[in-house]
């Protein structure tokens, strides 16, 4: 009985041609894949309130009233995709108070190390436009629209 080692494989899968069973084929990555990541990895810091600019957001809120609308998670987040790098810009709303270069450093860190991770693909950029502060006052405005809005039939 021949015991033969991981070496000794892949060597033999070189020396016949096919390669190694994990390198046999292409993996595409899709936009919409790496700007869900992004999009979920930014708004896991607390300081950010939320995502895209205000008509974004507005429009944003009217697809998600939609049956089948999504979930606006994309919102705010541009990406370019190539073959082994990612490129992503996006726009945020912060909290009022937050130390805004603090926070961009910890949203561009945590972005790199999800899209990187998950994907495999090198991220070269992330590109922070911040577009408001969210006041607390907002709060009670957004509160009152909602209920004005639902009671529309």
């Amino acid at each position: 009985m021949t015991v033969m080692t991981e070496t000794t494989q892949r060597r033999n899968a070189s020396q016949d041609g096919r390669g190694a069973p994990g390198t046999r084929g292409s993996t595409a990555i899709a936009d919409t894949v790496v700007a869900k990541i992004a999009g979920m990895a930014a708004r896991e810091i607390p300081e950010v309130h939320n995502l895209g600019g205000g008509v974004t957001r507005a429009f944003g809120a009217v697809r998600q009233r939609v049956p089948g609308g999504g979930s606006g998670v994309t919102q705010g987040v541009k990406v370019e995709v190539g073959e082994r790098q990612a490129a992503v810009d996006l726009n945020v709303v912060v909290e009022y108070g937050a130390a805004i270069a603090d926070t961009a450093a910890d949203v561009r860190t945590n972005v790199i190390n999800a899209v990187e991770r998950m994907t495999g693909l090198e991220v070269v950029e992330v590109n922070i436009a911040v577009d408001d502060v969210h006041l607390p006052d907002d709060e009670e405005e957004d509160e009152e629209s909602e209920q004005r809005e639902s009671r529309v039939v």
